[in-house]
């Protein structure tokens, strides 16, 4: 078997990362298995490292595994250069692992292994591995549009990942193991001190006004935030991403709303739409925060999201 490439990050998610790490070695020395590790060793740092591993010299696959959480997969993403020869496979680490869960992979280190060596094996014989969609945004003033795996949006999620990124509530909740209810606690908390703006999504098909809008998600894959069902049906093997949205609803109505939202009841409330597209363009009349898989982008007025159909080679069945 190729030497594996692996991305590591020992300091993410709930503080057990470190104890995940040490027994994905074990099982690579028990398998036999040749690998060459990147320990991350600040922020951003992981793209550069996935950045060097797939620009690698020669026409030859690229086993890339990442052990980690939503926001290192987002780094890697974004550093790799050569999409047809990358081959992914994730080891979470997380408090969200919102990638992992969406996409039903496994949550140990032995059954990601075992699932990631058949799939290196299915390549080496020639058999077709899962390729998934991805998404993309760009913004006024960015160099560089940043692709996403999970979602990307504007409004009261792009403003809770903001507050989770430094949110000593969160460190303290992932001591517990409950990271993932920090997300619950900072949405109660921003939704009555943000301000909502209005906004005009474009799109291939045509138009239409999100007033006083609250969010606008785009969605790659059905949940963010700690497996909020923002999409309940969106599918990342389809070509489309689906645009989730709140607007022209009272703060305190949305309020007593959001647990249809948390158990992806929120069809057919007025005030709630999800469409979906191969890309999104808003026009807002005042900033807002901008994220991608939780890692904040800016406080923009423009923002356009696109699908990127069928980019990423997955080593998971």
């Amino acid at each position: 078997m190729r030497r594996i490439q692996i991305i590591v990050n020992n300091g993410a998610g709930t503080g057990q990362a470190h104890k995940v790490w040490n027994e994905t070695q074990r099982l690579l020395r028990g398998y036999k298995i040749k690998y060459v590790a990147h320990m991350t060793k600040y922020r951003g740092h992981a793209t550069k490292l996935a950045e060097k591993i797939s620009s690698m010299k020669g026409d030859a696959p690229v086993y890339l595994l990442v052990v980690g959480g939503d926001g290192t997969i987002n780094e890697v993403l974004n550093g790799i250069t050569d999409f047809d020869r990358v081959r992914l496979g994730v080891i979470p680490t997380g408090s969200g692992n919102d990638f992992g869960r969406n996409l039903k992979l496994p949550k140990t280190p032995k059954e990601s292994l075992r699932q990631i060596c058949v799939c290196i094996r299915k390549d080496q014989r020639g058999e077709e591995l899962r390729r998934i969609d991805l998404g993309q945004v760009s913004w006024e003033g960015c160099e560089t549009p940043r692709i996403f795996g999970i979602s990307a949006g504007l409004g009261l999620d792009a403003l809770v990942c903001k507050k989770a990124l430094t949110s000593r509530l969160k460190q303290v909740l992932n001591r517990f193991h409950l990271g993932k209810l920090t997300y619950l606690a900072l949405t109660v908390q921003s939704l009555f001190t943000m301000e909502t703006a209005n906004a005009k999504v474009i799109t291939e098909h045509g138009g239409y006004i999100l007033p006083k809008m609250i969010f606008a998600a785009s969605m790659n894959l059905p949940a963010e935030g700690g497996g909020v069902p923002m999409a309940p049906d969106a599918s990342p093997q389809d070509g489309l991403l689906s645009l989730s949205s709140a607007a022209g609803i009272a703060k305190w109505r949305t309020f007593f709303l959001l647990p249809l939202l948390v158990a992806a009841k929120q069809e057919g409330i007025k005030g709630f739409n999800i469409r979906e597209e191969k890309g999104f363009r808003l026009i807002l009349d005042k900033p807002m925060v901008l994220h991608a898989d939780g890692e904040y982008c800016g406080d923009v007025m423009r923002a356009e999201f696109r699908c990127l159909e069928k980019k990423l080679w997955l080593l998971h069945e």
